[in-house]
């Protein structure tokens, strides 16, 4: 069920990163010379945050 949710929880993470880095460029006032490097950034850390959480919960007992 773990894989369920990282996969999940990897979507999400995505959109929520691309719409990150849209609003930055929004906000900017053009796109990012470095574009995909800040979305790497974004989605790394989402993404580390996120699946220490559900390893958290996944062995605590938790997520049962």
């Amino acid at each position: 069920m773990e894989i369920v949710w990282f996969t999940l929880v990897g979507i999400g993470i995505y959109l929520i990163s691309n719409t990150l880095l849209e609003y930055i460029e929004r906000r900017r006032g053009g796109m990012l010379e470095n574009r995909s490097v800040v979305f790497f950034v974004i989605f790394l850390v989402l993404a580390l945050g996120s699946f220490e959480l559900i390893q958290y919960l996944a062995h605590s007992g938790a997520a049962h």
